[in-house]
């Protein structure tokens, strides 16, 4: 496969792919995408981001390694090899995942992490964060400090018996596993990772859903996880999908990267949009318009 990558000032930016969902239906996807916004906006939609025919859409699952001065840092980790995921089927018991073969072909080795950030806890974010070794699930990087919110970490962990089965076998095999290990570090609302990488909250699709803001050389990215799950959202920014917690928080977080990007020329890196992946944004309007590319 071949790499995906770009650099925000000096720090280099690689994907890692673990595989695309084909032909999500739009309505699944976004239940409340008004009528008019895939004809208004199909001039740079399709055949990229939107199959008019089927009205399907590419999700990919991807994660970012971001290589800086200071330290080697994985954004995200997909969904994971030997995983019962029997309430999400195209994650249930993968086995062919060649998303640690693609991290390796980026010349990083899973030792050599050493920040792993989920951005927020759900089943394809979290899913590498450890793999399975002689019966017993253990963190795939073993020399890393794995960061994600406290408040994250507050919701996602089961309540007693009233814990829904799936999202309690995500954290029994995906999270606890590292907080056992002693790697897992809890940030609060803001933290600087150092001078160049910084993690900030961005609540809504969940309730402690955070963003991470690399910046160098004048340049900055932010890598803003479920914020937004395609680009419809850029043309639609009150459209929410249909994971997120909280609606009215997540159109506001939504709005409030998205007018920061357009502002100041910053690199939006979401975690699923279609090749290639990233964008600038600009206003337009009460909304905003998306253009592919570094």
């Amino acid at each position: 496969m071949a790499m995906y990558g770009f650099a925000i000032g000096d720090i280099a930016i690689t994907q890692i792919e673990e595989f695309v969902d084909p032909g999500v239906p739009v309505q699944f996807l976004l239940p409340d995408l008004p009528d008019d916004v895939i004809p208004a906006n199909l001039d740079w939609l399709a055949p990229r981001f939107l199959d008019p025919a089927t009205m399907g859409v590419d999700i990919t699952m991807q994660s970012w390694l971001i290589r800086t001065r200071h330290h080697t840092i994985l954004v995200d980790t997909c969904g994971g090899n030997h995983k019962p995921r029997e309430h999400f089927p195209v994650f249930h018991q993968r086995r062919s995942s060649a998303w640690l073969d693609n991290l390796r072909a980026a010349g990083v080795s899973p030792e050599d992490i050493d920040y792993v950030f989920c951005t927020h806890l759900h089943i394809d974010h979290v899913g590498w964060n450890t793999r399975l070794e002689n019966g017993v699930w253990v963190p795939t990087f073993p020399n890393a400090r794995y960061l994600w919110s406290q408040a994250e970490y507050d919701h996602a962990r089961p309540a007693g018996d009233g814990a829904d089965d799936g999202e309690h076998a995500i954290f029994v095999d995906s999270v606890l596993p590292v907080v056992e290990a002693g790697l897992a570090q809890m940030v609060g609302p803001s933290f600087d990772l150092d001078d160049q990488i910084a993690i900030e909250t961005a609540p809504g699709h969940t309730p402690g859903h955070s963003l991470l803001r690399a910046k160098s050389g004048g340049q900055v990215g932010l890598f803003t996880g479920d914020a937004l799950h395609h680009p419809l959202q850029i043309a639609a920014p009150d459209c929410n999908s249909f994971a997120c917690a909280d609606a009215h928080q997540a159109r506001a977080t939504r709005r409030r990267i998205l007018g920061e990007c357009a502002d100041h020329g910053h690199l939006l890196v979401p975690a699923h949009f279609a090749a290639p992946h990233v964008g600038r944004i600009t206003r337009a309007g009460d909304a905003f318009r998306f253009h592919p590319g570094p």
